[in-house]
């Protein structure tokens, strides 16, 4: 006997008894890893429910606007703002905790059911399916280069299934960052594109057309054009077709402007070039589904620490800001957040699975900046971050145990850059610590 299930708007909806025995077995599973004080349960829930009823993202997600937010970097921060741009269409689903995967999203839906828009933080390489399971109203792809090339793959290949994922749904408006080619690529066919200028600061993964093969020619561009980001232009020398598009959107340090000529003073509670072109694109996305620009604006400048990124934490002496980087163009981008002026520096670097066990990419990171400030190499490779260091020519001491190195520097401001495990659990030692001195207090 079908179930009913609340449905966006309030109402209710028939789904099959799998689904709705789904829904009962992922609420119990939950529970139980509460209980046995494993977390929230919203992973262990999720892969419950796919496992019991395979289909049930598509019946989950059916009748909700959804957009799907992906790239290599700036995922998490792009959902959360694409997320408060669409706030005033409605109660709006999304991850906490960028969860990003097929379990992550079910949790997502599965909680949130009563939502009318999803905004939902994808893996690249999860795009094409979830897209034939949700079939959303918008795409944004921020972004591609090599990331953790033993779990991902080769980035050309990516770039290939995200364009054959958006040609199986053409009614998909695809918001693009015109500044990489790689996205621009994936997103040049289809019919429906929102062009953005977001920058791309990191470009040693397109030297070469994925088209063609052929080189890819960069130029200064018309320096009078505002909307060419950086000054910098592009096309391939192997199909003189394909360059860099006309964006509708753009940013410079003080304004985002869009069509109709559309401006408006930007803000943002986050550091960096990169997520002002973020910040352009959950824009853009928020518009095309009928946002009000100015409203989309004010919105996602409030986003402020997302998942623990950019948060800010008393540790003893220190006051500690902490940074996510997971690949090169992400090193690239964070080291660029970091304070000059603040009293130290803690790098930390783990190799697990999630980060990738292959480190070669330090050696893609340029660390020749750190001439003034006191670094610490921290992290299970510490060691391989302190050849790094050495010969980028940082001075620097190693202590392995992030909380030590902390510890280690002069009282102030620390600025913590980690990669992804390390980030975690140094999150999850810093909240240990402030309850510890809450529970003293």
């Amino acid at each position: 006997m079908p179930d009913r299930i609340p449905a966006p708007g309030g109402s209710t909806t028939r789904v099959p008894l799998r689904t709705s025995l789904a829904l009962s077995a992922a609420s119990a599973a939950r529970w139980a890893s509460r209980a046995a004080g494993r977390g929230k349960g919203s992973m262990i829930g999720g892969l419950v429910a796919e496992k019991i009823d395979p289909n049930i993202m598509g019946r989950l997600a059916a009748g909700k606007r959804t957009a799907l937010i992906t790239g290599t970097n700036g995922k998490s921060t792009t959902t959360r703002m694409t997320a408060a741009a669409l706030a005033e269409l409605g109660e709006v689903a999304t991850q906490a905790d960028g969860a990003n995967m097929d379990a992550g999203i079910i949790a997502t839906l599965s909680l949130q059911r009563s939502a009318p828009v999803a905004a939902l933080e994808v893996d690249e390489l999860h795009v094409p399916h979830v897209s034939d399971a949700v079939d959303p109203e918008v795409v944004v792809m921020l972004n591609l280069s090599r990331d953790q090339l033993d779990r991902v793959g080769e980035i050309n290949m990516i770039e290939r299934r995200l364009r054959e994922g958006v040609a199986r749904h053409p009614e998909t408006v695809v918001i693009a960052n015109c500044d990489d080619v790689l996205v621009t690529s994936a997103a040049f066919d289809a019919p429906h594109v929102v062009w953005v200028a977001a920058g791309a600061s990191w470009v040693g993964d397109s030297v070469s057309c994925p088209r063609t093969g052929e080189p890819i020619a960069r130029s200064t561009g018309d320096p009078t054009d505002p909307s060419i980001q950086s000054g910098v232009d592009w096309y391939s020398t192997g199909d003189p077709d394909f360059r860099r598009p006309t964006p509708q959107w753009w940013v410079d340090d003080e304004k985002i402007y869009g069509p109709d000529g559309f401006e408006a003073p930007m803000t943002l509670s986050v550091p960096g070039r990169a997520n002002r072109g973020n910040a352009a694109q959950a824009v853009a996305a928020a518009v095309a589904m009928g946002a009000d620009p100015g409203k989309a604006v004010a919105a996602v400048s409030t986003v402020g620490e997302v998942a623990g990124r950019y948060g800010i934490h008393q540790v003893g002496s220190h006051s500690v800001r902490t940074l996510l980087a997971k690949n090169p163009a992400g090193w690239q981008e964070a080291l660029s957040m970091i304070d000059q002026d603040a009293d130290g520096l803690v790098i930390a670097v783990n190799g697990q699975v999630p980060d990738g066990e292959d480190l070669s990419w330090l050696w893609d990171v340029r660390f020749e900046a750190f001439e003034t400030m006191q670094v610490v190499a921290a992290g299970e490779r510490a060691a391989d971050l302190s050849v790094r260091l050495l010969y980028a020519g940082a001075e620097h001491t190693t202590i392995p145990d992030p909380m030590k190195a902390i510890e280690s520097c002069p009282p102030g401001r620390v600025e913590v850059l980690a990669n992804y495990t390390a980030f975690r659990d140094l999150n999850v030692a810093i909240e240990r610590a402030e309850r510890a001195r809450k529970g003293q207090q």
